[in-house]
């Protein structure tokens, strides 16, 4: 099975995210999404660790031409090839040396992990955690070099779910294109 290309992305108030980071990891995976499996990109040049679950959403194209990138927060870490319904709450607006590289911030639904049941936006979450976040996606590439992470702003779960449907909307067109060419 192809984690990216079977699995439903879901819609844009409960998405599917496949994980590919677990919290507390160390090394940056990546799945390769025509392969169907995952692969070591790089082990962080930075002393820090993910303090979220990284992943992606099925059957999507974000700008960069990558599936729509998901920092996840959960209770405890899961493993890479994990399932997880989430609800998105807001969007991290990022670029990197290659352009836009903007971040959905989701959190598990009900059933998942009740746990998170009070948070419907990012502004719910605890301010701590933003800056946990924000101070990660400086730092971790922060000793590569030709690498640059600059953070704009966060936006609400209004925008994380305008990209969601854009991001499905790119890869049902592309894969429409791709399969009329063929």
């Amino acid at each position: 099975m192809n984690l990216f290309k079977n699995i439903s992305p879901g819609k844009k108030n409960q998405i599917n995210v496949v994980v590919e980071i677990h919290s507390g990891a160390t090394d940056k995976v990546e799945y390769n999404e025509e392969g169907g499996y995952f692969e070591l990109d790089r082990s962080l040049y930075s002393a820090v660790y993910y303090p979220f679950e990284y992943g992606f959403i099925p059957q999507t194209k974000s700008p960069d031409g990558d599936a729509l990138d998901v920092v996840l927060l959960t209770t405890h870490p899961t493993f890479p090839g994990c399932v997880i319904k989430a609800k998105p709450i807001g969007v991290l607006m990022m670029k990197d040396e290659n352009g836009r590289d903007d971040k959905i911030i989701a959190v598990p639904i009900s059933k998942v992990d009740p746990r998170f049941d009070g948070i419907k936006e990012v502004k719910d979450l605890a301010k701590h955690l933003k800056v946990e976040i924000r101070q990660f996606m400086l730092d971790y590439k922060r000793l590569e070099q030709n690498k640059k992470v600059r953070i704009i702003g966060w936006e609400g779960s209004d925008e994380a779910k305008n990209m969601i449907e854009k991001a499905i909307k790119n890869y049902r067109s592309e894969k429409n294109v791709s399969t009329h060419n063929s």
